[in-house]
């Protein structure tokens, strides 16, 4: 058996976490970019576009003279 070298550990707000080697943390600055980089989201549900040009139950109906 080969003994493995103890991986280096640091402290966070939520306690103890272990930096495993090759791999970095990730920063503030990179999680702000990609809040940044997220697609907007709509504060409260949004209503159906059903009106208009996007109204897909007016399609359906016939016409009236033929």
């Amino acid at each position: 058996m080969s003994r493995s070298l103890p991986l280096a550990s640091e402290q966070t707000p939520i306690g103890v976490q272990t930096l495993v080697s090759g791999v970095a943390p990730i920063t503030a600055a990179q999680r702000l970019a990609f809040r940044a980089n997220a697609p907007m989201e709509p504060k409260k549900p949004q209503r159906p576009a059903d009106h208009g040009l996007f109204d897909s139950n007016a399609r359906l109906q016939i016409e009236m003279f033929s």
